[in-house]
């Protein structure tokens, strides 16, 4: 067994495992705070409780996404973490708000180290977790953050690699920004359940991605694919155009890796709308594909 599947392995099986990446942390606070954001997100701030998270997207006027983000609420304080490619154009978008009532942000992304931790570690007091889908997302103080780093090699957890962060990535469906996201996707486009609050009244992009919901749908959406059981998968890459059995057009994939959990090539990728309801027969290059609804990719 090579070191790459016996690390997944120990992760898949409950044990510790940590990647460490760059990710945006912003604080936000103020009496205004709530109101400034409820018109900026996708979803319901007023609803947030404290101590409680919440997934969301701030899209453009457009509807086009801006960035994914969670919002974590402390007290009056409501920390939000993105990918480190959307940070400083959030961290622009909330900014020029400041200047228009009790509202104010500040970019805490220095004074962090984040970790992607599987598992659970004890964690350094003053250290900020999110939850996510198979591991915790921990913004641990910088000046601490090599004691921490210390304290998960020094008790046996498996140091994720780029590689076996991208498996285990598409395998819990999480799209990545620049790869599966980017400023041309339109929010509802991502698939993203409870992400998007549709009687939460006006905030910006909101015309577009109602009307979406409640008078159509989108042209295409983000899903999981797979292989079937044991084929060879030829043509299975991102990029690869997704077809139907008489050659038109359904698609496209965007991640791609072998799950050994699952034992098949799988996939993330955008398929046409009509497809994702027929759940017609469709192919990447000579390859078999069937879809698989996210963000459940963890279940056979």
């Amino acid at each position: 067994m090579t070191g790459f599947e016996n690390d997944y392995q120990t992760v898949r099986n409950g044990g510790t495992g940590f990647y460490q990446q760059k990710r945006g942390l912003i604080a936000v606070w103020g009496s205004e705070a709530v109101k400034f954001l409820d018109g900026m997100i996708t979803n319901d701030m007023k609803t947030l409780e404290d101590g409680r998270e919440m997934l969301a997207a701030f899209p453009n006027a457009q509807g086009r996404l801006i960035g994914v983000v969670r919002i974590l609420r402390e007290g009056e304080r409501f920390l939000i973490e993105t990918e480190e490619p959307t940070r400083e154009k959030l961290f622009q978008n909330l900014f020029r708000f400041t200047f228009a009532g009790d509202f104010f942000v500040e970019d805490l992304s220095e004074q962090y180290q984040y970790f992607e931790v599987w598992g659970e570690p004890p964690v350094p007091a003053g250290s900020l977790r999110f939850s996510g889908t198979g591991a915790s997302g921990i913004f641990v103080k910088a000046s601490e953050s090599d004691e921490f780093l210390n304290s998960l090699r020094s008790n046996g957890a498996v140091e994720i690699s780029d590689a076996l962060y991208e498996t285990l990535r598409i395998e819990a469906g999480i799209p990545k920004y620049g790869v599966d996201m980017d400023e041309t996707t339109i929010v509802p486009e991502l698939g993203l359940d409870g992400m998007i609050s549709y009687n939460k009244g006006c905030y910006i992009g909101q015309e577009i991605i109602a009307r979406i919901h409640f008078r159509g749908h989108v042209a295409k959406r983000l899903t999981g694919l797979m292989s079937e059981p044991g084929a060879v998968a030829t043509g299975f890459s991102p990029g690869a155009e997704l077809t139907t059995e008489d050659g038109k057009n359904a698609g496209r994939l965007t991640s791609v890796t072998y799950s050994s959990e699952l034992g098949r090539t799988i996939a993330l990728g955008f398929v046409r709308y009509d497809y994702l309801t027929k759940r017609a027969s469709l192919f990447a290059g000579d390859t078999e594909v069937c879809l698989k609804e996210l963000p459940s990719m963890e279940e056979k």
